[in-house]
């Protein structure tokens, strides 16, 4: 089933039901502000085109998707994948790549293969997000620790002797924000939950810098001011060889979107003690990624953490998930010069916060205490994701584990 939960929804809708949305839209908005820049800036891309992504692929995961509560956007799982296709071919590239998987995702949802999902083992799910979580948090390490460093590898591997080569040109003063920053925002988490705190501590953290006079970057000296308004949607130049050269690339994003908007989607049903409709969610996730290329954004898909803080704050209906997008844009309109002072080890360390929350400590007891089949399989995809590749990771991943359930059977 294809249809879009908005269309069931709207159905029983009220002033009562918009009210709860309203406030968890917006609510949601403020903590996607410094994420949807944070990631933008880890992948590689320049600040705006994370909130032109969340807006854009916000609205129509939204509007179009097969989830009540579901938030998309910019996601850390895309930091790697972005990264490198934009080294390797450019910014351009990576529009075309995800304009492409857009289609992919088109046709995945009108052939119904979200059904699919069900036969990806959890070990290799599990295996694959901390392997990203690990990543991830090399990142930003450069802007963490203020290291002097012109250009950092995308390769985990090619990485980390940068990293440590230019150990000796640490800055105190962004080691320092990056820490009040990381403390901040765990300090909120467990006494106001419910606040964004994600903002307010990369807000203080910034602060500091400019009340200080910290010699530390923000995203204005480093990129400039940020735009006031989306920019002209456009399609992306392409031609018989360059749709070629950016097929695999196209391919990874298409099945990142697909598998993490949908295990969201899933994550999500827990906590509403619902169901939704993954053929819908992935026709979502496809005319998103087409739609955030128009306007130059990055690949976009379900957002976890964004859709349990919709949950958390009384969302009800993809009406949140609108809101959220309507309320960023006036962020966007409005207090862009204001954004542009938040200080870049302060975004550094909430990247490194996501990279903790996507590797799911909570968990690793459980982990343990698994088979030892479903524990050798998490680790080999852990390392293949890692050391290798994302696309490897999966595809040696699904493969073993479905010919482990063969041969249980």
């Amino acid at each position: 089933m294809r249809t879009p939960k908005l269309l069931t929804t709207i159905r029983t809708y009220s002033w009562k039901l918009f009210a709860a949305d309203l406030i968890a839209g917006a609510t949601v908005a403020m903590v996607a502000l410094p994420l949807s820049i944070a990631i933008a800036i880890a992948s590689g891309a320049t600040p705006e085109k994370g909130l032109v992504t969340a807006i854009v692929a916000g609205f129509m995961i939204s509007l179009l998707g097969g989830s009540r509560v579901q938030i998309g956007g910019p996601t850390g799982a895309f930091i790697v994948v972005v990264f490198g296709v934009i080294v390797e071919h450019g910014y351009d590239g990576l529009v075309l790549a995800t304009f492409m998987a857009g289609f992919i995702l088109l046709m995945a949802g009108y052939f119904r293969m979200g059904n699919l999902i069900a036969y990806v083992p959890e070990a290799v799910v599990n295996g694959f997000t901390i392997g990203i979580g690990v990543i991830i948090a090399t990142s930003p390490l450069k802007d963490f620790l203020g290291l002097a460093i012109d250009q950092v590898p995308a390769d985990f591997i090619d990485k980390l002797p940068i990293l440590w080569e230019a150990r000796e040109t640490f800055s105190l003063p962004s080691i320092f924000v990056a820490f009040t920053t990381m403390g901040l925002i765990t300090f909120m988490r467990r006494i106001a939950p419910k606040l964004p705190g994600l903002i307010m501590a990369v807000g203080i953290g910034s602060a500091l810098v400019a009340v200080m006079a910290l010699p530390v970057d923000t995203i204005s000296s480093r990129f400039g001011e940020l735009p006031r308004q989306l920019p002209w949607p456009k399609l992306p130049d392409f031609s018989a060889s360059r749709l070629v050269e950016l097929f695999p690339s196209a391919i990874v994003i298409a099945l990142l979107a697909g598998i993490e908007s949908l295990l969201s989607a899933l994550v999500a049903d827990k906590m509403i003690k619902g169901q939704h409709r993954p053929n819908a969610e992935l026709t979502a996730q496809g005319a998103a990624n087409i739609a955030s290329a128009l306007f130059t954004g990055l690949p976009a898909t379900g957002a976890i953490a964004r859709t349990a803080t919709n949950i958390k704050a009384g969302g009800k209906t993809p009406v949140a998930g609108i809101v959220h997008a309507v309320v960023l844009l006036l962020m966007m309109l409005v207090t862009a010069p204001l954004a542009g002072h938040l200080a870049m080890p302060a975004l550094a360390a909430l990247v490194i916060i996501i990279a903790w929350d996507m590797t799911e400590p909570h968990k690793w007891g459980e982990y343990a205490s698994a088979r030892v089949s479903d524990k050798g399989l998490l680790f080999l995809t852990l390392v293949l994701t890692v050391l290798v590749d994302l696309s490897v990771a999966i595809g040696v991943g699904v493969s073993i584990g479905l010919a482990l359930r063969l041969s249980k059977r």
